[in-house]
Parts: structure tokens; sequence; C-alpha cells
């Protein structure tokens, strides 16, 4: 019994490269996964019949609608679309957002040009506190 070592050379023992996908391992581990999820499946089913009682809790209601304030570089403000001055922001928010909710629990969302003056900013954050609104976020723009 001899067999040839050098792969150098053709002849009788010179193997050619085989370019074909063997699926055999393929097929093999689909049919065992396929035995797992049916023998599994049964177990995951609930088959105890169960009469459930009414739930009490009140169904949730949607998220409330963001308030945003937004300053131009002129100084304008605007709650939402609706243009407001700095004397009158907090009764303005209230009507905006309504009795039903807490001002101190809203968060109020910021949106100021890049040309904004720091102290038009600052005046629009002491109104905000002033009139109870606490939470406070500010918007940029993403760079991604």
């Amino acid at each position: 019994m001899g067999a040839k070592l050098s792969g150098s050379g053709g002849g009788r023992y010179a193997v050619d490269a085989n370019s074909e996908i063997n699926v055999t391992p393929f097929v093999d581990v689909m049919l065992v996964l396929l035995i797992i999820f049916m023998v599994a499946a049964p177990m995951a089913a609930v088959t105890v019949k169960v009469t459930l009682p009414n739930a009490v809790a009140k169904p949730s209601t949607n998220p409330p609608k963001p308030v945003y304030i937004s300053i131009q570089e002129s100084g304008r403000l605007f709650i939402g679309d609706i243009p407001t001055e700095i004397a009158t922001l907090g009764d303005d928010l209230r009507k905006n957002i309504g009795n039903k909710r807490n001002p101190e629990k809203e968060r109020i969302f910021i949106r100021a040009d890049k040309g904004v003056l720091y102290g038009d900013f600052m005046g629009v954050m002491n109104q905000l506190q002033d009139n109870g609104f606490y939470s406070v976020a500010l918007i940029g723009e993403d760079k991604n």
C-alpha cells in the first residue's frame, strides 16, 4: 500500500479541485432544527383553559402632545406655531397645555436659533421657572 505525498505532477493520484458546494451538512443541521422545533412547539403552547376576570385598570391614554417653544434670531417667541411674548409666556403655556395636566410635570422643549442672544434665551428660561415649568429639554440638530 502506497500513497503519493507530493502534490506536484500529474499521474494516477492527482486530485483536481472540487468547486461544488457540499449541502449535506446544511441539510443535516436543518433537519435537526426542524425536529427540535416540532418537539418544542407543543410545549410552548398553553393548554390549560382558564376563564380570566375582567380588568379594572383604566386603559392607558396616548402620551400628551409635546410642547415646543421656538426662539427666532430676532427674539420672537412661539409656542408651537402661536406667537407669544416673554411677559405672557407662562399664561400662554397654561392655555396651550390645558387644565388636565400638572405644569410642574410637563416637559417643555426649547428650539432656539443659533444666533439667539444668550440674554433672550435666559429670559425664557427664567420665565419658565417663575411659572413652575422646571422640566426643560433643549433641541439641537443632529449632525449624523
